[in-house]
């Protein structure tokens, strides 16, 4: 008798098939008849009891485990998700959607996860429920902390870890577990996190304080009901997060990071940076309190509306400034962040390289290249075979992000 348990799995039995739930909000199918050619068998909600040598239902149930987590799918939006792991051969360092980030500062980006559960008319990145990405990612938080750490070792400076996915980090179901590792590092003197808040309860704030996170930048883009619905694409509950904001920046550091989009929430700034002033009382804390964003046109993201010039937002913002007494205008410098030592681009733009497939990619004819230990988005790569290999003109290594096009 083998009775094999699980931290990250969750398994509802079906008629002829086992629901497998992964990190809370991943899912896939195992087949009731795979399962029994393994042996006869016994489904619990975290484990599986074989009727047969501990030996053999590990073998064998591997086998099919690791199959269906090539076959994830996300809860919330329906979306095919890659699991990157270790073993998966896809490094961490390179697309910008997952992993990490260093932008040759003192200041690295976390990326844990794609999902998100608003579905923001302006997001930057397509997120969402209704994302026009046809691939979500999800990493495994011990391969997160193990190239984190590779990270930190060549920065002079402490350091911030930033979680800052193309998502809601709090969807992330092990993300105490990850601020506790990062926290073990003892370069690190910083843990931020940004999130839209709407997952923020009373005890998920102290549990979050009590890991060790330092900052919330939270996204509150409106103080009218109405707005913060339409904003958001969805169902928004703005009475609890002002409440859990208030509640919040009694404990912790926490940043308002409003976008402020063009004829879309202009009316709302001056309330929102009341709040701010509201927050800055609340704990003594040498981080700003606002964060105010233009928002910008992206080519992948969505746009309901022309960007303002930069020179356009600072304007409007001066005014603000001398009525609140506070700096709105905001430079890296304002969070401790500097440039620190830069990490070595093993190629750079306009190279040709030859990378092998490892994955889909966000979009629609993208795939996931690697060469030299950095993963490359690869353009006009529908056909391309996975695990293949295939040459890449790179057009893009900006803070160590690669983009490339298939020759």
């Amino acid at each position: 008798m083998a009775v094999l348990s699980f931290q990250d799995l969750e398994f509802v039995e079906g008629e002829d098939k086992v629901k497998v739930f992964f990190l809370r909000i991943y899912y896939f199918y195992l087949l009731k008849s795979d399962l029994s050619r393994i042996a006869g068998f016994v489904i619990r909600k975290n484990s599986i009891e074989f009727k047969c040598s501990e030996r053999k239902a590990i073998n064998k149930f591997n086998q099919l485990l690791g199959k269906g987590l090539r076959e994830l799918v996300c809860i919330i939006n329906k979306q095919r998700t890659v699991y990157v792991h270790k073993n998966s051969g896809i490094p961490l360092i390179g697309t910008g959607v997952f992993g990490l980030v260093d932008r040759n500062t003192n200041c690295i980006e976390v990326k844990p996860l794609t999902a998100c559960n608003l579905d923001c008319v302006f997001c930057s990145v397509d997120a969402g429920l209704s994302t026009k990405k046809r691939t979500g990612y999800v990493v495994e938080k011990d391969y997160l902390i193990e190239e984190f750490n590779k990270l930190v070792k060549k920065k002079k400076n402490p350091v911030e870890a930033h979680i800052g996915p193309q998502g809601e980090p709090l969807l992330y179901a092990p993300l105490l577990e990850l601020i506790k590792d990062l926290r073990r590092n003892p370069k690190v003197k910083v843990v931020s996190i940004d999130t839209n808040g709407t997952l923020l309860s009373k005890k998920l704030v102290d549990e979050l304080v009590s890991a060790g996170v330092t900052r919330l930048n939270i996204s509150l883009n409106a103080l009218d009901k109405e707005k913060c619905r339409f904003l958001a694409g969805t169902t928004y509950n703005l009475n609890h997060l002002l409440e859990i904001i208030d509640y919040a920046s009694k404990r912790i550091s926490v940043l308002i990071a409003p976008v402020i989009i063009p004829g879309l929430n202009d009316e709302e700034l001056e309330g929102l940076i009341r709040t701010g002033m509201r927050i800055r009382n609340n704990l003594n804390s040498s981080f700003p309190v606002l964060g105010i964003q233009n928002f910008l046109n992206y080519k992948r993201g969505r746009n309901p509306v022309k960007q303002r010039t930069w020179d356009e937002f600072f304007n409007m913002l001066k005014p603000f400034e001398k009525i609140a007494g506070i700096k709105l205008r905001l430079c890296r410098e304002d969070f401790g962040i500097r440039p620190d030592v830069r990490l070595e681009k093993p190629f750079k733009r306009k190279q040709v390289v030859k990378a092998r497939i490892v994955c889909e990619g966000p979009l629609l004819g993208e795939k996931i290249g690697v060469y030299r230990n950095r993963a490359i988005i690869v353009e006009k790569a529908e056909r391309v075979p996975l695990n293949s290999c295939v040459k890449v003109r790179i057009i893009r290594d900006k803070h160590n992000i690669y983009r490339g096009v298939k020759q």
